[in-house]
């Protein structure tokens, strides 16, 4: 019998800026849209007519996926300069106001918006969600368990939102709070097991709570339509290179803890505050944070907790053949993430003596420049 190929598949939102202006676009979109889904037939609409979303098929291979994901990329960008538009990756939008925005004509969206009201108007953000195959999917509710204390660090790696509504919020993955503000999202429950995870959909689904699991919006869970694991944890990435470098670690650690089933087994309510806590650090540092670690009961350096995860899937990176896009992850620390990049082009406009907009639309531009 042959191994596992842990195939995966990832899916990234993006914004639309008007490349003149740099806000989103406050003209008609439908021929945009149009055009997209006749030449790009994997794209996807979201909740709002500024954004859109490229999804690449199930793959196996790391340079695979950099070709489709790339091509995919610079044919969108290509579509959206010819209408007078640029591409953003990032989790938040600078100059992006939500009450302006135009809600996408679709009976899901509509669904959301008169279920949540104003929280799913806010919710002008965009993310990565990556998929892996699970060999067994009836372990992947105890998989998502196990997998709960690395997240903090994949948020860190991603983090591309420091900007809200035309202001700096300090923070570097602010997405997340605009998300949280959504039922059903952050982290996971911790599920005893498979049945247990069965028999919550089920009491959700028959008290009219959700249509079905597909609407609870974790930061991880069992996908519905795949036998997979699902990513959503992360922002939108600025650089190609990090979107592959986080697909490849969470698919080296979905395999590192199918084939060490003891690792982070028996995680408890302490693990999921602490992991928690993490994730509150991560978002507002980025690679900048401090983690706690449980075994350890103490606080280190970013760095430090990365290395850690990286011997933990040396094994598993080099047997799925992505331990370059894994060692990614040292200079995303080195260099910053989009939001670092970001905040330093917001302040150096600022030190310029540009005015506010002036620097939030230099922020705009390092987001345009630096992509893929």
């Amino acid at each position: 019998m042959s191994a596992p190929s842990y195939r995966f598949g990832i899916e990234e939102e993006y914004f639309l800026a008007d490349a003149e202006t740099r806000g989103t676009p406050r003209g008609d979109l439908a021929a945009f849209h149009a055009r997209v889904e006749a030449e790009l037939p994997e794209t996807g609409r979201e909740l709002v007519a500024a954004q859109v979303e490229l999804c690449t098929p199930p793959l196996t291979d790391a340079a695979a996926a950099r070709e489709n994901l790339g091509g995919q990329w610079r044919q969108l960008a290509g579509i959206a300069a010819e209408s007078g538009l640029r591409l953003l990756a990032c989790g938040t939008h600078p100059l992006a106001r939500w009450s302006r925005q135009t809600a996408t004509d679709g009976a899901r969206y509509k669904g959301i918006l008169s279920d949540v009201g104003i929280a799913a108007r806010r919710a002008l953000i965009c993310g990565m969600h990556v998929h892996v195959e699970v060999p067994d999917p009836e372990a992947r509710v105890d998989l998502m368990n196990r997998l709960l204390p690395f997240q903090p660090l994949l948020l860190a790696l991603s983090a591309s939102s420091p900007f809200w509504q035309g202001e700096a919020t300090g923070l570097r993955a602010y997405r997340l709070s605009v998300f949280g503000e959504l039922p059903r999202t952050g982290l996971p429950e911790l599920f005893a097991d498979a049945a247990a995870h069965a028999r919550f959909v089920a009491i959700m689904t028959r008290s009219g709570a959700i249509a079905d699991a597909s609407f609870l919006w974790w930061s991880l869970r069992p996908s519905i339509k795949f036998p997979t694991l699902e990513l959503r944890i992360a922002d939108a990435c600025t650089r190609l290179d990090d979107s592959l470098c986080i697909a490849a670690l969470f698919r080296c650690l979905v395999r590192l803890c199918v084939r060490r089933p003891e690792l982070h087994a028996g995680l408890d309510g302490v693990s999921r505050a602490l992991a928690s806590e993490n994730l509150w650090r991560a978002q507002h540092s980025g690679v900048a944070a401090s983690l706690i670690d449980e075994a350890r009961g103490e606080a280190v350096p970013f760095a430090e907790a990365l290395e850690a995860m990286l011997t933990l899937v040396a094994e598993d990176a080099d047997a799925l053949g992505c331990a370059a896009d894994v060692a990614r992850a040292r200079a995303i620390v080195a260099e910053g993430t989009s939001a670092d990049g970001q905040v330093a082009a917001y302040e150096a406009a600022l030190t310029a003596g540009q005015d506010e907009r002036a620097a939030l639309a230099a922020a705009v531009d390092w987001i345009a420049d630096a992509a893929r």
